[in-house]
């Protein structure tokens, strides 16, 4: 009878074990990549995988021409060049609490992972570095940069932290955060509330909460061409995908407070892209460019109820150009969205119209 109950024992532990690994393993399936989960709390977050994309592309295959000095200096000091040598970057966008107000600007954390030499990097950031700080086993480079304080950590042989944001709380927490790298974060709230609208194997995507208060013009973050980010109506959240499949497959929900938001979003998006689809569109000036074409025609927007969501997809071909070529060319003059030419309603209070 006791080694029944023993044996029943030691299968019920093997049997929890088994059970807190897969629950682990589930955790972590869904969870947000690594790079995201250091993050600190953010606006707007910014993930981006290069190693597919170098597949895909002739990204890193040789040196960019024309580095700015100080560009070529770092390479030549560290050894690293960011085209060839980083694999995945997770930005944290962290808007300023007052527009206009410079000690309140739009701040940056980011979590780079990738390829370097640890003494080379490390020797270079003490020489542009103003003090260096102990915190928790890791040096913490305290880098003056353009009116504001860089600080950058090694936190690994193949990871590195930086932010500039104001005092010390956000690479203290990326540091943190890495040492107990183990435990199931999901990074910034926004990642937490909408990751799950991701779709797998999105080799980029963001996913962006607009402030209240902030104007059109502070919204340039956000990664959008032109003035598209002037559209986003204030209180929304986009969430938007770049995947390769056939082609590159491009997604963007935009989740706003109200149906009417909605409506008058997905309304004036569609009058840009008709507008859009006009213009001769070329990479090197040559005259309109199939493939670019192509990608451009394929853009469609349609709402669902208070969301818009916006497709389209992008063949490889047009793909590698816009990563090895110079930047797109429109012919006839820039346009900015038909904001004045589309009627708009007032919005309501509620969401479930």
């Amino acid at each position: 009878m006791r080694h029944r109950r023993r044996i029943l024992r030691i299968a019920l532990a093997v049997l929890l074990v088994i059970g807190a690994i897969a629950a682990a393993v589930l955790l972590r399936k869904r969870a947000a990549p690594d790079a995201v989960r250091l993050l600190p709390n953010a606006d707007a977050v910014l993930y981006v995988n290069l190693e597919p994309v170098r597949l895909l592309t002739d990204l890193g295959k040789k040196p960019p021409e024309n580095r700015e000095p100080e560009y070529e200096d770092f390479v030549r000091q560290t050894g690293f060049e960011p085209e060839r040598d980083l694999n995945r970057a997770a930005l944290a966008i962290h808007y300023g609490d007052t527009p206009g107000n410079r000690s309140s600007e739009t701040r940056y954390s980011e979590i780079m992972q990738g390829r370097f030499d640890h003494q080379r990097v490390s020797d270079y950031l003490k020489r542009i570095s103003r003090q260096v700080e102990r915190y928790k086993d890791f040096d913490i480079y305290v880098i003056p940069l353009e009116g504001r304080i860089l600080r950058v950590a090694l936190l690994g042989f193949d990871t590195a932290a930086a932010s500039n944001t104001e005092g010390s709380d956000a690479i203290h927490g990326m540091v943190d955060r890495y040492k107990q790298a183990a435990l199931p974060f999901s990074g910034p709230a926004v990642v937490g509330d909408y990751y799950k609208r991701v779709p797998l194997g999105s080799v980029i995507w963001t996913i962006a909460r607009i402030p209240a208060n902030s104007a059109p013009q502070d919204r340039s973050e956000l990664l959008l061409p032109g003035s598209w980010s002037s559209l986003l109506p204030r209180n929304s959240v986009v969430v938007a995908s770049a995947r390769p499949l056939t082609d590159v497959h491009l997604r963007a929900q935009v989740i706003t407070p109200t149906n009417n938001d909605a409506r008058i979003f997905t309304e004036r998006v569609a009058a840009f892209l008709t507008l859009f689809k006009t213009i001769d569109i070329s990479l090197d000036g040559g005259g309109p460019d199939p493939d670019v074409k192509k990608a451009f025609d394929s853009f469609e927007v349609r709402q669902d109820q208070n969301e818009a969501l916006l497709t389209a997809s992008v063949p490889f071909a047009f793909f590698k150009k816009i990563i090895s070529e110079p930047p797109i060319e429109f012919g006839g003059e820039t346009t900015k969205p038909p904001e004045a030419n589309v009627p708009v309603a007032p919005a309501k209070s509620n969401s479930n119209q």
